[in-house]
């Protein structure tokens, strides 16, 4: 029992406001989740946007680079090249990534594999996360970094609708 007692001391200490806590400008905040972001379609016409590039046939593989796409087709298509025209574009510096995508929409894209979309950064509170303290949180993304985008961080929650969180004085 003086363990329980003495946690919930400890935590009453933490959440006072006042002290040097950081509380990620929430003024009372009462427990913390994880904030990530992720891409999502998006409308060109209304939204900040930028271009995914990406091959799907039932395995999804995106191009971020002209790297990544060279690497792609040089696995994949190289050898159903009977003009050479395609190991002339990766095995040339100068190719950058647009003259690639163009001959591959162009040339390659007879089933429709290859594809671009307009999408926007949107940040989602991931789910199955909450923690008592900052520090809780902070240390759960340090040992867990790899399920999470380099973007994740704490996001502070208040319950300033919750009635019953008001009336106890340990929050």
């Amino acid at each position: 029992m003086n363990v329980d007692i003495q946690f919930l001391k400890d935590l009453q200490a933490q959440m006072q406001w006042g002290n040097e806590n950081d509380y990620d400008n929430q003024a009372s905040p009462r427990f913390w989740v994880l904030m990530d972001y992720r891409d999502v379609p998006a409308n060109e016409d209304y939204d900040s946007t930028h271009m995914t590039y990406f091959h799907s046939d039932g395995d999804f593989t995106e191009f971020k680079s002209i790297k990544d796409l060279k690497e792609f087709l040089t696995d994949y298509y190289l050898e159903d090249d009977e003009t050479n025209e395609l190991e002339g574009l990766l095995n040339n510096n100068d190719t950058d990534f647009e003259e690639l995508w163009g001959f591959v929409i162009e040339n390659l894209n007879g089933c429709g594999f290859f594809d671009e979309v307009a999408v926007k950064e949107e940040s989602f509170i991931v789910p199955n996360t909450m923690f008592l303290t900052k520090e809780e949180a902070k240390r759960h993304i340090e040992l867990n970094h790899y399920h999470y985008t380099s973007k994740v961080h704490t996001y502070a929650m208040t319950a300033w609708r919750a009635p019953k969180v008001k009336d106890y004085s340990i929050f």
